[in-house]
């Protein structure tokens, strides 16, 4: 089942949730509830017992942008684009390049050399999903409040006065382009800083596995050799799964931004499925610097507790 994305207000956290279908001929919900705990907040739990390799759910991003250096990934799913049509130009599909030409009609209006030559100069990639969100809610492919449920990143003084200088090059770059003020009067300082400190610590580098997709899936690994990093993406239901380094589920992407989360070994009804944010193979001491310096937490896995 492909979860789209969604928004859900903060009502539903109050206890949990699931996610239910009213049509008959839908494929059933994924075997998983949202939840909140005493230790971690937000945790997402296994409904019944799921077995070693199954496929728990797919998501789509809620925004996705190709990384700079992936010149032929799909600028929509960000599939490889080496045998696309030319008269697509940066889309693998003509069903891409349809469901993407409100937000990218509104992009190619706006010059965007001084805000992409910011965010390469100082080596940022998050400010690309921002400019692509906004170009959504411009288009009205997307809500201003799309990413509101998920939780922000702590920033630092620095942090916030280096968007600052992001947020004045792409709301220059809309206001050249002539894009009506009632179009962005959403697009703030404070808008901005909002969103991109959801995006530090909720995006996705997205690394299209090799292999074919039967042995993913039925691989019980925690890691999988991919061949490429294609871009960066921010989903709403993957991004409730907690870290642990020694995970029970896994997040893989195969042939674009598709998000699919499958169970590394057996889990039990009513057991938290966790994944890894990081490279799982690096040592404890490397993992806890990671950790703490990308997502602001110290992790107290067991594996960790235990000098792992």
């Amino acid at each position: 089942m492909v979860v789209t994305p969604f928004l859900l207000t903060r009502r539903f956290f109050k206890t949990s949730f699931y996610f239910s279908f009213s049509t008959a001929t839908a494929p059933p919900p994924p075997p998983i509830r949202v939840g909140l705990t005493e230790s971690v907040g937000r945790a997402v739990f296994a409904t019944r017992r799921i077995a070693a390799g199954d496929l728990i759910h797919t998501a789509s991003p809620a925004v996705c942008h190709p990384s700079t250096t992936a010149p032929a990934a799909c600028y929509s799913c960000l599939a490889n684009t080496n045998s696309r049509p030319q008269q697509l130009l940066p889309f693998c599909t003509q069903h891409c390049h349809q469901r993407s030409k409100g937000y990218y009609d509104v992009e190619m209006k706006a010059n965007w050399v001084a805000f992409d030559d910011y965010c390469r100069t100082h080596g940022l990639k998050y400010p690309f999903l921002v400019k692509r969100l906004a170009c959504m809610v411009i288009s009205g492919d997307a809500g201003s409040d799309t990413l509101d449920i998920l939780q922000p990143a702590n920033l630092t003084l620095e942090m916030v006065l280096q968007m600052e200088e992001g947020f004045v090059l792409l709301r220059n770059a809309f206001t050249k382009a002539l894009i009506a003020d009632e179009h962005i009067a959403f697009l703030t300082k404070q808008w901005y800083i909002n969103v991109l400190a959801r995006i530090r610590i909720n995006a996705f580098r997205i690394d299209l596995a090799g292999g074919l997709y039967e042995d993913l899936l039925s691989s019980a690994v925690a890691t999988v050799k991919a061949e490429a990093a294609v871009g960066n993406a921010v989903y709403i239901l993957p991004s409730f799964y907690n870290h642990d380094c020694d995970p029970n589920a896994h997040i893989i992407w195969i042939d674009n931004a598709d998000a699919k989360l499958k169970a590394l070994r057996d889990i039990d009804e009513g057991e938290e499925l966790r994944i890894c944010y990081i490279d799982a193979s690096l040592h404890r001491d490397a993992r806890q610097e990671l950790l703490f310096r990308g997502f602001g937490f110290q992790c107290n896995c067991s594996r960790c507790l235990h000098g792992d």
